[in-house]
């Protein structure tokens, strides 16, 4: 008997699947446990494998298709089985205003069919092309658009399924693409640096000398009235230019000595130069752009400035006379697009700030005892044990004794988790990153250092994959590297709290009753109000404190 093949939920978060590739196609035998197919989620590209055995009936989706969570994909059954009916049963579930044409006036359609495009007599899909459409991918759970960093393929160029076509940069890092079509490149809908929304055409893969312009008229929706109003809008964007170039030409009055173009004068005033001293090179000697860009000053200062007039004030006392070389300066800025990291940096953490309550704890920690503990370890581990990896470990055994800061706010409710994986803030190029230890507590310092190391190094090759970033309880910030006494960070949601960490400073220190040298590190907890309360946050960070003040407990 027949049997449908749905869509699978694959990620908390998914609602709807891209077939990314099909490994199966119509009269094939599935087996239990086949891949079937290649199924893009929000989270990443997953193998869908079959948990029915028969033969392939029915394909429903294309590739590259979107498909919502529990919709039909495919049907098994035997060979030449019917399975109509099934197909008919699943959409029985459409409401009658779905299934139902609206009722339009004759006015309306005689409208809209005038408006239609003359090739909507038939349906043009990329199968009947034989093409295959490649579709901006959801890199990331947060991205909604990417930026094309690099072809690796121009139009024309043969194309194999598993070749990368492009480089994409997405708002965590700078990730590949690949086709998962073979054929010849004959569509290239994104220049390099330019950005592209989630699902929107990049390229078109197919046979070559397809003609895939009713595919993208098609796919874009545009209509004759739309691309005459694009024609329109076109135009005046053409006249811009030359309004602009109007506006220059200077209309100087009859009693102006000085003959210079408005843009000139502008310039001459921000550069403090006197047009008197400019010669002009334009008609009639009218000064011009060109001639205060291209103005030098004389190198001698003008002696008029410093003689003073023959008058009354000849008979006071004489002062003396400053002389203030004239300098001559240029305003001048760079401006760079916005990256897809630092966007989402900027909406996150604006989010963070102005949604959740902040408030900021800190304490200091006697480092001494620390200090010498990792010269200590350092003789024997395997790698070399930073201080933040300490604060990392310390951090984590104390999130296991105070679970109530190891949580998360979820609008209606709050999660207390029982598993902690710190989140390690690690500066790149174009912004953070934020890389996950996970199960930090019950890791050795060695095997942190490693994780740590390991983060850093793919972050700054752009290599971090989105499972790297996802999925942390509480969050470590340390710019104490950068000689920072100290600081407060912005929560990294969902975390409740985020624990920023300065560098240790050799102050005076009262031990005993003497003044004596000592190493301290200061120690801020950035926490949700919402989750944590001060007395809560205080208490995590007393046990913290005992832990790196005796690190001996961290080995235990």
């Amino acid at each position: 008997m027949a049997e449908v093949v749905k869509m699978p939920k694959m990620s908390d978060t998914m609602t709807e699947g891209v077939i990314a590739k099909w490994h199966k196609k119509v009269g094939d035998k599935v087996s239990s446990g086949d891949l079937i197919a290649e199924v893009e989620t929000d989270k990443a590209t997953m193998d869908f494998e079959s948990y029915q055995e028969g033969t392939l009936l029915y394909i429903g989706p294309k590739e590259g298709e979107a498909v919502p969570v529990d919709a039909v994909i495919a049907v098994l059954g035997e060979e030449g089985e019917d399975y109509q009916a099934l197909l008919n049963g699943e959409s029985t579930g459409k409401s009658e205003k779905e299934e139902k044409p609206d009722n339009k006036t004759g006015a309306a359609e005689e409208k809209e069919a005038e408006e239609a495009p003359e090739e909507a007599g038939e349906e043009v899909t990329a199968e009947s092309l034989g093409a295959t459409v490649i579709t901006m991918p959801l890199l990331s759970d947060t991205m909604t658009e990417g930026v094309i960093a690099e072809w690796h393929f121009k139009v024309g160029d043969t194309i194999k399924s598993d070749d990368v076509i492009a480089d994409v940069e997405t708002d965590k890092a700078t990730m590949e693409v690949t086709a998962y079509a073979e054929g010849t490149l004959l569509y290239i809908g994104v220049e390099k640096g330019q950005a592209a929304k989630v699902n929107d055409i990049i390229a078109i893969v197919g046979k070559e000398g397809t003609d895939v312009t009713p595919l993208l008229k098609q796919h874009t929706g545009k209509t004759k009235k739309e691309a005459k109003s694009t024609e329109k809008a076109a135009d005046s964007v053409d006249v811009a230019p030359a309004k602009q170039a109007a506006d220059e030409p200077v209309s100087t009055s009859a009693d102006s000595r000085l003959k210079a173009s408005p843009l000139a004068r502008k310039i001459a005033k921000e550069k403090g130069i006197s047009l008197g001293d400019v010669k002009g090179t334009g008609d009639g000697g009218r000064i011009v752009k060109k001639d205060v860009e291209s103005f030098t000053p004389p190198a001698k200062s003008t002696e008029s400035s410093a003689q003073a007039p023959a008058s009354t004030a000849a008979a006071e006392a004489p002062a003396a006379t400053i002389n203030i070389p004239q300098y001559v300066g240029e305003e001048r800025y760079a401006e760079k697009p916005v990256t897809q990291m630092r966007k989402t940096i900027a909406r996150r953490l604006s989010e963070s700030l102005f949604t959740a309550p902040h408030f900021y704890l800190t304490i200091q920690v006697d480092m001494d005892s620390a200090i010498a503990a990792r010269t200590k370890i350092n003789e024997v581990a395997p790698l070399k044990v930073s201080y933040n990896d300490l604060v990392i470990k310390a951090a984590a055994v104390a999130l296991k004794q105070h679970p109530a800061v190891n949580a998360s706010w979820l609008g209606d409710k709050i999660r207390y988790n029982e598993h902690v994986n710190v989140g390690v803030a690690v500066a790149v190029e174009d912004g953070l990153l934020v890389p996950v230890v996970r199960f930090a507590d019950g890791k050795s310092l060695s095997h942190i250092s490693a994780e740590v190391k390991d983060f850093a190094q793919r972050a700054k090759t752009k290599k971090l994959q989105p499972a790297d970033w996802e999925g942390s309880t509480f969050t470590v910030s340390n710019l104490g590297m950068f000689g920072i006494d100290q600081f407060t960070a912005i929560i990294n949601p969902p975390d409740a709290c985020i624990l920023a960490v300065g560098g240790i400073q050799q102050v005076p220190v009262v031990k005993n009753g003497a003044v004596v040298p000592g190493n301290i590190m200061k120690l801020t907890l950035s926490c949700d109000h919402r989750v944590v309360d001060g007395a809560t946050g205080a208490a995590f960070l007393q046990t913290l404190k005992a832990l790196l003040e005796e690190p001996v407990r961290l080995l235990a």
